[in-house]
């Protein structure tokens, strides 16, 4: 019996049309009833496509020539587009980016969730470039060995492709960077290879509306006299920089923060505004990054929500409070719940510094607290739910339903999870009313959703 050839070889070329895209970015088409997945690629492409890899069910391939590009193909405006691991997109234009997220999202609903949702329009952003507040740069030798380097991972690897201006960075960045290159030139980065070296990471935030800069130096060991002279030559220099801090990461991990930080020169933290509330933050303090885009997110949350005046709201996962916080003043009474210890600290300082005073934050896994809750009978009216990616455990959800309220509103950087979670409340008593995706992280992959459930009656 002759043996079954594949229908794809290794390094054989091939015509393909990309007719879909996967969460990961990779444009796929089919080639002899064989999915084929190609980086970089837009749907519409026509191409000469030379396969890299071949699984049973699948192949992967890379572009060799572009024969019809498609209508949503744009130049890339980055010159590491191809190497960094960071933007998938920036080769369509955002309106076709931010329809690929919507079918994301709807796509993941209807096949994980067996779900057909009322899909709202997507808010995308009205600023695609610079929205990021923070950056975290790994530090590397130059490929000439003629000193320091900062940049940016390579796709699926700790290469470091050297890189100053990312352009999802806010411009002020740049000069610092390039600065703090020249000042800690002297200074030996850290090889995760041999563990050997001390400069690990640099690492800035920017308050949006504040304009606030901090400088943090990750640190294998403690070299606070020859980083506090850098430090003060850049806040002389930079008046924007009110604090520089050290942060000392011994351990062999991929974790970028150590445990300890030392405030080198200025104020330990920086302040900024978040939905109106203010907020001051340090190196470990978790911001949403995209700070005018997550505000648009978390009214959409509210409208969604329509908290009233007799409302109780239980906001679970809350982090440092904020999706509460910014509809205490609609509400009677806000329980936020948190495992993070640190961030329930800081939910409570945000609600001192804004003057709520009908809001209380409790330390605890979200599915053990909520369980204690519906335990004491509490009767929430409104519930909103922030989880990680690996979505709400069992437990969480099952207090949610025991407590019956009457809307629940899910915030989700998964649609995949989203979908599962979804799908269970709806068997258990709720009816899913409306999805609406928002892109907090534009030029990335990344995709989160604005779920709303109601109650049967």
């Amino acid at each position: 019996m002759q043996a079954h050839k594949p229908p794809l070889l290794k390094n054989q070329v091939i015509p393909l049309t990309i007719d879909g895209m996967t969460a990961e970015g990779n444009g796929v088409g089919h080639y002899e009833g064989m999915a084929v997945f190609v980086p970089r690629t837009a749907v519409g492409d026509v191409l000469d496509v030379k396969i890299v890899k071949v699984n049973k069910q699948l192949a992967y391939g890379i572009v060799q020539t572009i024969h019809t590009p498609s209508a949503d193909r744009i130049e890339p405006d980055c010159p590491v587009f191809s190497q960094c691991g960071g933007c998938l997109f920036r080769h369509i234009s955002y309106e076709a980016e931010c329809s690929i997220k919507t079918k994301f999202v709807e796509d993941a609903f209807i096949r994980i969730g067996g779900l057909h949702p009322k899909m709202l329009p997507i808010l995308g952003a009205d600023a695609v470039d610079g929205y990021r507040n923070k950056a975290q740069l790994p530090c590397g030798k130059e490929t000439d060995n003629s000193g320091i380097c900062f940049g940016f991972y390579a796709q699926r690897s700790h290469r470091i492709i050297p890189h100053h201006s990312c352009r999802l960075q806010p411009e002020s960045f740049s000069p610092v960077i390039a600065r703090c290159k020249e000042l800690l030139a002297h200074i030996a980065p850290y090889d995760e290879v041999s563990n050997t070296g001390i400069l690990r990471h640099l690492y800035l935030r920017q308050g949006h509306h504040s304009g606030e800069m901090m400088v943090c130096f990750v640190v294998t060991k403690s070299i606070r006299k020859q980083l506090t002279t850098v430090a003060r030559q850049l806040m002389e220099e930079f008046p924007q920089i009110v604090s520089v801090m050290m942060n000392i990461n011994p351990k062999q991990t991929n974790v970028i923060l150590g445990k300890e930080t030392i405030c080198l020169v200025g104020a330990p933290v920086i302040h900024d505004t978040f939905c109106g509330i203010p907020v001051a933050l340090s190196p470990q303090s978790f911001y949403q990054v995209n700070t005018p885009q997550a505000e648009r997110l978390f009214a959409e949350v509210r409208t969604m929500a329509q908290p009233q005046p007799h409302h109780l709201l239980l906001d679970l996962y809350c982090g440092t409070g904020v999706i509460g916080l910014s509809m205490a003043d609609a509400a009677d009474k806000l329980i936020g719940v948190e495992v993070i210890p640190q961030a329930v600290e800081n939910a409570k300082q945000n609600a001192a510094r804004a003057g709520i005073g009908n809001a209380e934050f409790f330390v605890g896994d979200a599915g053990q607290i909520a369980q204690q809750l519906a335990q004491q009978h509490l009767r929430p009216d409104l519930i909103t739910l922030d989880p990680p990616r690996k979505g709400c455990d069992d437990a969480t959800l099952n207090a949610c339903i025991s407590m019956a309220p009457q809307k629940i509103v899910m915030v989700s950087c998964n649609p995949a999870t989203a979908a599962r979670d979804a799908a269970y409340l709806c068997k258990n008593g709720y009816h899913m009313e409306a999805v609406r995706p928002v892109d907090l992280f534009p030029r990335t992959g990344h995709v989160e959703s604005v779920v709303l459930m109601s109650r049967k009656k």
